[in-house]
């Protein structure tokens, strides 16, 4: 009776369960292909950033000493900045000297019930943060990673949350984004990279690691002497320095915006995965449980009415 007892705590156990398994599991593939699809809109928007960007470009005088992307980040270590981002004027001024960092931004989840995802990036960032020869400002998007990376001995300089229930915000990548340029135009920091897991299928994923600052959007070179054959000039009503800054801005914004959505996707799908085999799991579970609860019933019940016949003396008139 002991055993039969805790098998039917077990199994009441596992059916309770059951019902959450089951909402995680719907909740994960809803979240998996909201990311996608709105990753799939960021996309089309940096398409147009990116036809944008070579049509300002040719209105920007090249070499620019100021220009965001030209600027030779490991040549002089005080720079002039007559002119501040935007194309507004700022006389008598110097860069700051202060020694040139990298940061590195690792990307994980907010919660956990995703296998290896944390894990795995921590460990492309303990490999890559490794090979680096200069100073190294770590810095940690979600909790569970952020844990990870203290555990491994890693001092993190900052970090910050994701929502447990929604989609990461384009407000928090304008945020970061815009405080790196702004730290970089002012050479506090060399580089930025980005450690987060590449969405490669349906629980399939990838840790990688990817340079967002300098900014690198695919730029043609700007062609001079005007117009060729029939086409139409264009026409910046604004600075076009100006123009081009605040557009390289909003394309590293929303590049990490796509890159956040895309480490979502990977955490979702692999969250997806990992319920849908715990449900199948528990379902066998219960499978089992039921028919080793219903076989010792069976025996029980035997038992007794053996006892009970015994006990009546039909077992030892039967013998006679």
């Amino acid at each position: 009776m002991i055993e039969l007892d805790r098998a039917q705590a077990r199994l009441q156990n596992i059916r309770s369960v059951q019902p959450i398994l089951s909402a995680l599991h719907t909740i994960s593939l809803g979240s998996w292909q909201a990311a996608l699809n709105r990753q799939s809109r960021v996309q089309r928007y940096m398409e147009r950033l990116e036809t944008l960007l070579p049509v300002v470009a040719a209105h920007v005088p090249f070499p620019h000493p100021l220009f965001p992307l030209r600027i030779p980040r490991h040549e002089p270590a005080v720079r002039r900045s007559g002119q501040a981002r935007g194309g507004e004027a700022r006389r008598g001024s110097v860069a700051s000297t202060g020694e040139v960092k990298t940061v590195a931004l690792v990307i994980g989840s907010e919660r956990g019930l995703c296998g290896r995802f944390n894990t795995a990036v921590v460990e492309r960032a303990e490999a890559h943060l490794t090979g680096q020869k200069d100073d190294v400002e770590l810095m940690a998007l979600g909790g569970r990673v952020r844990r990870v990376l203290e555990r491994h001995g890693r001092q993190v300089a900052w970090s910050g949350s994701l929502s447990i229930t929604a989609l990461p915000p384009f407000e928090l990548a304008s945020h970061l984004s815009h405080r790196w340029l702004t730290r970089y135009e002012a050479r506090e920091l060399d580089a930025v990279d980005l450690i987060y897991n590449a969405y490669r299928g349906m629980g399939s994923y990838e840790p990688v690691v990817m340079r967002l600052i300098p900014p690198s959007p695919p730029l043609s070179p700007p062609q001079a002497g005007g117009m060729k054959g029939e086409e139409i000039p264009t026409i910046i009503e604004t600075d076009p320095l100006s123009l081009y800054t605040h557009v390289i801005e909003q394309w590293t914004a929303t590049r990490l915006y796509e890159l956040l959505l895309e480490s979502a996707a990977a955490e979702h799908s692999a969250r997806y995965e990992l319920m849908g085999s715990a449900t199948q799991n528990t379902d066998r579970l219960v499978a089992e449980l039921t028919l080793a609860i219903q076989t010792a019933r069976q025996q029980a019940i035997t038992q007794e009415m053996q006892e009970l016949a015994a006990g009546a003396g039909m077992i030892g008139m039967r013998n006679r």
